[in-house]
């Protein structure tokens, strides 16, 4: 019994952790977040909406000028906090886990922009494809498994491919975006595996399609409308990834 509490205990004091990583990863998101929360081509928001005073540089909750909350309150960070603790949950033990935590809390803040402005700005996007080879080829390196690393480029490869075609065929409903994204994602699911990987695509698309049945009846869009799709895409590989096998293969 003593043993059964005393795992519990470390569980949670985990859990707890991770959690408070993801918060604090969040608070640091937040500023940036709302600063590329604009439409493509338009100058980055730079001020707050209700007092017009620049927006603090450093991260923060609100306003340091009238106290109003920088965005929506807590939802970044509480969103961060449960992706962390999920992740760390999962891999928290494996070297590759830095790279899942880190396409997490960027892909956090991806979705927020998404649904504020339907955009997924190449300042998140473009840096964090050296990012993530950089950790997976350091976890490729302790773990000597370089055919996952392999696997990992040519998932990325596959995906972004797969999505440029779609891109050129939709006419518009798959972006540039959602492209780079999907070649992100290719490479975190590619790791885990080729199954891993088709299940994670599949996820998006069925969690699109259903999402979009809703929508349309009950009357929020219409068959013209254009969703954003980043979330979708991101929410589909998360859970593809949760499901998974805890280790490449």
């Amino acid at each position: 019994m003593q043993i059964f509490w005393t795992a519990l205990a470390t569980a949670a004091a985990t859990a707890v952790a991770s959690a408070g990583a993801g918060m604090v990863a969040g608070l640091a998101l937040r500023g940036e977040i709302i600063r590329l929360s604009v439409r493509g081509g338009e100058p980055e928001q730079a001020s707050c909406g209700d007092c017009g005073g620049p927006l603090p540089r450093q991260p923060a909750l609100r306003c340091e000028h009238c106290g109003r909350w920088i965005g929506a309150p807590l939802a970044i960070e509480l969103t961060a906090a449960a992706v962390v603790a999920l992740l760390l949950a999962k891999f928290g033990g494996q070297p590759a886990a830095a790279a899942f935590v880190y396409l997490g809390v960027v892909g956090v803040a991806l979705i927020q922009i998404d649904v504020a402005v339907q955009r997924l700005p190449d300042r998140l996007t473009l840096p964090a494809y050296p990012a993530l080879i950089i950790l997976l080829a350091a976890a490729a390196a302790v773990d000597d498994d370089w055919a996952a690393l392999l696997r990992a480029i040519l998932g990325a490869l596959a995906l972004w491919a797969g999505y440029a075609l779609l891109a050129l065929a939709s006419g518009g409903q798959v972006g540039g975006g959602d492209v780079k994204v999907a070649g992100l994602i290719g490479l975190l699911l590619g790791w885990l595996g080729w199954r891993t990987l088709i299940t994670g695509a599949f996820a998006g698309f069925l969690l699109a399609a259903v999402t979009s049945v809703v929508l349309l009846a009950g009357r929020r869009v219409s068959r013209r409308s254009r969703i954003s799709f980043g979330p979708f895409l991101l929410g589909g590989a998360l859970l593809a990834t949760l499901a998974t096998t805890a280790g490449p293969r």
